[in-house]
């Protein structure tokens, strides 16, 4: 095996460095055998089912409990589910699976660790909050076209209970909510990921950095997160020469309402027209006023099952040949609001085409 060597400066002096030959750009991977999304699911709460999507939905729940003693142990039953229901779908048991990518909103990933302990397969535990999806499809992706792993499964959860509980106030409290507020999605979003199959592939991979542009309120997690996505969409379109209406849907989440407008008007300043083909899970999953929901969606299960259920469907009717999937994280935790520090945020993309041609 060779290796092709570049020369670079570095420590005042030359050095040779190895060149990594599927980067496009500083930030995106071109992958060289795009793999296949081999099934999904998506499994919502109550209030999701009684939104636009509910029809596209694998399973809507009656009770937001969903037959356990606490809310979070309903979001834990939500991923085992969501798994399962994917992996029947793709005819496949767990002992087929070679690695799985998982992560949620409660503190050290608790829903996922208790969903997945008794599953028995080869785990990684990821947290990018609501970027979650996109984060762990993203890295499921690179590692069967790397060649470590014939099947993997992508999963990521949210439940409103559980989350106000650990970010705001126990739902006894009856804390009002400002117009910039989000509702946290109850559902959860699963993928099964093959290295080879008949698409929709997964054929581009842009990871995004984190960006803190000083905002401090929770309750405004759009505005905090909207710098995260224009730097991330931005840096796609410069690594790989592509432009807006190369896609047939640019989708975030979960950026709502706020988050969705400083979104288009930040990259309309650096020449990238989305008003044609952009939208946001926050503003799909709900209908907005009817349902109450202010600013819109969020949480994992947010862009998790929009993207598992509605996007996914879509794209194998071929009612959409390419989507680029952005998935926007807000990285602060309950403690780090006490000390009124500002939200760190982060955006990943993937390139999902229903062909290869």
């Amino acid at each position: 095996m060779t290796c092709d060597k570049h020369t670079g400066a570095g420590a005042g002096k030359e050095v040779e460095f190895f060149m990594a030959k599927k980067k496009l750009g500083k930030q995106t991977v071109a992958l060289e055998t795009p793999p296949t999304i081999l099934a999904e699911a998506g499994i919502v709460g109550t209030k999701e089912g009684q939104g636009p999507l509910a029809r596209w939905f694998d399973e809507i729940l009656t009770d937001d409990m969903y037959g356990e003693t606490s809310w979070e142990k309903a979001e834990s039953k939500l991923q085992k589910s969501a798994i399962q229901k994917a992996l029947d779908k793709a005819k496949l048991t767990t002992g087929d699976i070679d690695y799985i990518f998982a992560g949620d909103l409660l503190n050290q990933c608790a829903g996922s660790h208790y969903a997945l302990k008794d599953i028995n397969i080869p785990f990684w535990g990821l947290y990018g909050a609501c970027s979650t999806m996109a984060e762990s499809i993203a890295i499921s992706a690179l590692t069967l076209d790397g060649g470590y792993a014939d099947y993997t499964v992508a999963v990521t959860s949210s439940h409103f209970c559980s989350a106000e509980k650990q970010y705001r106030y126990p739902l006894e409290y009856g804390g009002q909510r400002p117009p910039t507020a989000q509702w946290t999605v109850t559902g959860s979003g699963s993928c099964v990921l093959a290295s080879c199959g008949g698409g929709p592939y997964v054929t581009h991979v842009t990871t995004g950095k984190i960006v803190d542009m000083g905002i401090k309120d929770a309750n405004n997690m759009g505005a905090a997160m909207a710098p995260a996505a224009v730097d991330t969409i931005a840096a796609h379109f410069a690594d790989t020469g592509r432009k807006p209406s190369d896609y047939d849907l640019i989708v975030s989440g979960d950026l709502a309402s706020i988050g969705t407008q400083i979104t288009k008007e930040l990259l309309a300043a650096q020449g990238y027209d989305l008003s044609a083909n952009y939208n946001d899970c926050g503003n799909m999953i709900f209908y907005t006023e009817a349902q109450d929901v202010h600013a819109g969606g969020s949480g994992c299960g947010c862009s998790g099952v929009v993207f598992c259920s509605y996007i996914l469907e879509r794209l194998r009717r071929g009612e959409l040949n390419r989507v680029l999937f952005v998935g926007t994280g807000a990285l602060m935790n309950p403690l780090s609001l006490l000390q009124n520090e500002s939200i760190p945020c982060i955006a990943h993309a993937i390139t999902v085409q229903r062909s290869l041609a």
